[in-house]
């Protein structure tokens, strides 16, 4: 292992050459890893310690740092979140891990300052891990940012040239890229034996994309910096429908569906038919229809094709918690030969007529784990081919948002990614958000 000494020295000269939650996870099996870890840590040399810090600590960030907290050679020395009151509950909980408090701030830049931070992990709002993620490279810190890496199509090219200009590793949080169940799952569908895969469904039906009993604009709650909750998104009032939890939801913090749960099972349809870049073509079409009183902007209901040259890949969500084959998400690729059905619970394959034999596979559920060894290991070594590579999250994302685009204009729609346009002017004008003062657009 190398030295804390070391590390920086590598990371400084790397520099200068320059994304469903549970709300709260306080009794899990990670959690309880992570106090276990924490235990033995008192072992380790601090001159051996990967300092991180943490930014967003409500849900997924606060998920994601449990599994770091499970190295005995990882300390978390600062968190950052815009409700104090999520940030001194989850100070308390840092402490029973490791049996000291973190430091604690209420803007991200006061934490990037900090020169002990080698990374950082962004479990922010879609809106801001943009933002966060492009000044922590600068900053010289490697990210693990959560999915959708970024909540538009420009930004997602942002943090790829902020990641290449500085140097930086940086893994996005599709953590199916490190499960093993997913690995078997590419195996075989490289070995050709379901024959010609003409088309691949990729669905997820949750009821959280339908929000109900919409209820009036509050007054701020105490302990909160709502303000700083909007940061680049336009200024809008307080309404705790848009809140916590609720938030992905809304155009100018997230996509709904289909950017949350889409990314990661569009990832494994892309992975599985080694796509490589854009669709011909985009088909979409969505909106409130289940619940036509749905208070949510983005769809409850949505359908969207993707083109290809010899196979289609199509995504679709409702807000009904069924699915085929008994499943609310998953993934079903279509062969001569077979279907192959996959979700994290495993997958398996149904013979036609006999051509091939069946087969399951199931999962051993440390993709997250997996997930961040992964890039701790590839901080150490200075290897920017992480599991899941900034690169490939923005891929998906893009994926993700060309298919909101098109079911937000109503046509069909062609994304030329050299030349950043959709030929489409309703269409272009939804690449790049208009960050609001004093916010600026990263460019590079």
């Amino acid at each position: 292992m190398i030295t804390r000494r070391d590390f920086i020295s590598r990371a400084s000269a790397a520099f200068a050459a320059g994304m469903v939650a549970p709300a709260l996870i306080k009794d899990s099996d990670i959690l309880a890893k992570a106090i276990g870890a924490g235990r033995k840590s008192k072992s380790v040399s601090v001159n051996d310690k990967i300092n991180v810090g943490l930014i967003g600590c409500r849900s997924m960030g606060w998920g994601d740092l449990a599994c770091f907290m499970t190295h005995p050679d990882v300390d978390c020395v600062a968190l950052c979140d815009i409700d104090r009151n999520v940030l001194e509950s989850r100070a308390g909980d840092m402490e029973k891990m490791r049996g000291s408090r973190p430091a604690l701030y209420g803007d991200y830049r006061k934490l990037l300052d900090r020169k002990d931070i080698d990374a950082v992990v962004i479990g922010t709002p879609d809106h801001w891990h943009c933002l966060q993620m492009t000044d922590a490279c600068a900053a010289g810190k490697d990210v693990y940012v959560e999915k959708p890496v970024a909540n538009s199509i420009a930004e997602c090219d942002a943090m790829v040239a902020a990641a290449r200009r500085y140097g930086r590793v940086v893994q996005a949080g599709q953590q199916q890229r490190s499960g093993a169940i997913w690995h078997k799952m590419k195996k075989y569908i490289d070995s050709g034996k379901l024959g010609r895969i003409s088309r691949v469904n990729v669905w997820a039906n949750f009821n959280y994309a339908a929000i109900l009993n919409p209820v009036p604009d509050t007054p701020v709650p105490e302990g909160v910096d709502f303000e700083m909750w909007l940061g680049p998104a336009p200024e809008r009032t307080f309404n705790p429908k848009r809140f916590h939890g609720s938030w992905r939801m809304f155009w100018d913090y997230g996509g709904g569906l289909v950017t949350d749960w889409g990314v990661h099972l569009l990832d494994m349809a892309l992975w599985g038919m080694n796509v490589k870049g854009m669709p011909k073509r985009v088909f979409a079409t969505g909106g409130n229809f289940t619940y036509p009183d749905n208070y949510a902007e983005t769809f409850d209901t949505l359908s969207v094709i993707y083109e290809f040259e010899d196979f289609l890949i199509q995504w679709s969500n409702v807000s009904i918690e069924s699915g085929p084959y008994g499943k609310c998400y998953g993934l079903e690729f279509k062969g001569t030969n077979g279907t192959l059905v996959a979700n994290r619970e495993g997958w398996e394959v149904i013979p036609e007529q006999q051509r091939i034999e069946a087969e399951t596979c199931q999962p051993d559920n440390l993709d997250r784990e997996n997930h961040v060894s992964n890039f701790l290991d590839c901080m150490r070594r200075r290897d920017a081919d992480t599991a899941c590579t900034i690169e490939n999250g923005s891929f998906c994302a893009k994926y993700a948002h060309i298919g909101n685009v098109s079911a937000r204009v109503g046509e069909p729609l062609t994304y030329d990614d050299a030349r950043k346009t959709f030929h489409d002017r309703r269409a272009d004008r939804l690449i790049t958000p208009e960050y609001r003062k004093p916010w600026k657009f990263p460019k590079f």
